[in-house]
């Protein structure tokens, strides 16, 4: 058994811990918010999006409608795989890895990687060819910073460069849970004709024009939506994980209080034993 002295000081540094865990938990919380409320704000203007989308495609030939939209044979894709730069996040970084590996051990043509986030770009720069990589995204997350990159890839896709893109990411539900999703990129898929559709419309300009405008803003909001999902997520994983770590932290500590009470207990008891024994001693001489 330990000595009064080690577990004094494991108690202090489990002490110790637990401010840092419980700091982290709550600057996680408070940045939860904000990134909930961003892609909250963000998800109805991007459905609306795909609705129109849907809505003007419907009366025309899909491989009239954009180079975006045109399936073709598979010889390499693209996968955007999005992650935070920081740990201390529990499964919320290595669930996103996992995914890809198991989607990579699926495949029969050529992959590149386009990482979003240092541990995505940690966990794929030995094994995979990286096409880029975008961690400075979050130094100052906007539309903007997001559309550029995102440009870059439809520029390469239209050039046929890549196949088809995907992109990995974790999607928020709530602080507590997040979801890996996969979603298809480019091409960007178009709902089926259906004759109960009405598509009596008159499009001014016409419904290419329209569609050559629409799709590429539809491409850049689902990767940053992706981005943002990710982010929300990053903070509610962070906040589940410290608040789980501080918790085995008390536990811990409670444990080793007992254990410390319990060895004082016995010290004491050992040095009343030797003053009894001693004092016996000296009645008997």
């Amino acid at each position: 058994m330990a000595n009064l002295k080690e577990i004094r000081g494991r108690i202090t540094s489990i002490g110790s811990t637990m401010q840092i865990t419980s700091a982290m938990k709550m600057v996680a919380a408070a940045k939860l918010k904000k990134a909930q409320d961003a892609i909250v704000m963000l998800r109805p203007y991007s459905e609306k999006l795909t609705e129109l989308i849907e809505n003007v495609s419907a009366g025309t030939e899909l491989e009239e409608v954009s180079t975006f939209t045109a399936e073709r044979e598979v010889k390499r894709a693209l996968y955007i795989v999005v992650t935070s730069n920081r740990g201390l996040a529990g499964a919320f970084n290595s669930s996103v890895t996992k995914e890809l590996n198991v989607l990579l051990g699926n495949v029969d043509h050529e992959v590149e990687i386009l990482t979003v986030g240092k541990k995505a770009f940690d966990a794929v720069r030995r094994s995979r060819t990286v096409y880029g990589n975008h961690s400075s995204v979050y130094d100052q997350l906007s539309f903007d910073v997001v559309a550029s990159f995102t440009e870059q890839v439809m520029k390469d896709y239209s050039e046929g460069k890549f196949d088809k893109v995907f992109v990995i990411y974790n999607k928020f539900i709530n602080a507590a849970t997040q979801e890996v999703r996969t979603e298809q990129v480019l091409p960007i898929a178009l709902p089926e004709k259906s004759s109960d559709v009405n598509t009596d419309y008159i499009f001014e300009p016409s419904a290419r024009e329209i569609l050559e405008g629409l799709i590429p803003k539809s491409i850049k909001t689902q990767v940053y939506k992706a981005i943002l999902d990710s982010v929300a997520a990053e903070h509610g994983a962070r906040m589940t994980a410290m608040h789980k770590a501080t918790d085995n932290a008390q536990a811990l500590k409670n444990d080793l209080v007992i254990t410390y009470n319990k060895a004082r207990q016995a010290a004491i008891t050992n040095e009343i034993l030797e003053i009894v024994s001693g004092a016996e001693a000296l009645k008997a001489k």
